[in-house]
């Protein structure tokens, strides 16, 4: 396949399915999410007409503006929110996607279970640890993370698993280790970990979900 391999998207693939080889894990195992967030929609048909069905937005409202038609031409596809959730948006989050990775606080555990019971549909959540105690990022405290998860299984959250966004510019091998251990304590399978820089790290380290982007759709005119 590595020969074979001539569009981004079957690169990437190749790549998922050469790292999980030591680790003796099958690529199916590995669910890539195409984060398409910032391109347009005539940037994402190519990848769907390939036969990508999962992908990643960081913004409810970006979202709502593109993927309604979308959903209507190819409706398995599988709609992922990868970015920071703001709590006045969690019922339009829970209306549009069909999984949330960045449950990181009280605050949104309360308003995606109001949200759950009025819309009458449980969407599996990530709960985002920031593995690398960075002020500015997202994601619960590591010690903070079992009383979240206690909240959050309590207001009937399906909880998917565990999510990270590691240090830039550092080895992200540590912390996906970190995550993995953290998911293996408190009885979770799924780990969202890992980049266009780093997904290859990731998949061999246990990620069943990689967020890949730049990887699939080039660099970005604009950084949002």
């Amino acid at each position: 396949m590595d020969s074979e391999a001539t569009t981004p998207l079957q690169e990437v693939r190749a790549n998922i399915a050469r790292a999980c080889t030591p680790s003796r894990r099958e690529p199916d195992d590995v669910t890539l999410i195409a984060v398409s967030k910032t391109h347009p929609a005539e940037a994402i048909v190519p990848l769907l007409e390939e036969g990508q069905r999962v992908f990643g937005e960081n913004r409810v409202q970006e979202a709502q503006g593109k993927w309604p038609a979308l959903l209507e031409r190819y409706p398995d596809v599988e709609l992922h929110l990868i970015g920071q959730l703001q709590s006045n948006k969690a019922e339009d989050a829970v209306a549009l996607f069909d999984c949330i990775h960045a449950l990181d606080r009280p605050s949104l555990v309360k308003a995606l279970a109001k949200a759950m019971e009025k819309l009458g549909k449980r969407v599996p959540c990530f709960i985002q640890v920031n593995v690398g105690s960075e002020e500015q990022k997202g994601g619960c405290a590591v010690e903070a993370l079992p009383e979240l998860l206690t909240q959050a299984r309590e207001a009937g959250i399906p909880i998917a698993g565990l999510m990270c966004i590691p240090p830039f510019d550092i080895e992200p091998a540590p912390f996906f280790a970190l995550l993995a251990k953290l998911a293996a304590d408190n009885e979770l399978s799924g780990l969202s970990m890992g980049m266009s820089g780093d997904y290859q790290t990731a998949a061999m380290l246990g990620a069943t979900h990689v967020r890949v982007g730049t990887a699939l759709f080039g660099e970005r005119d604009s950084q949002h």
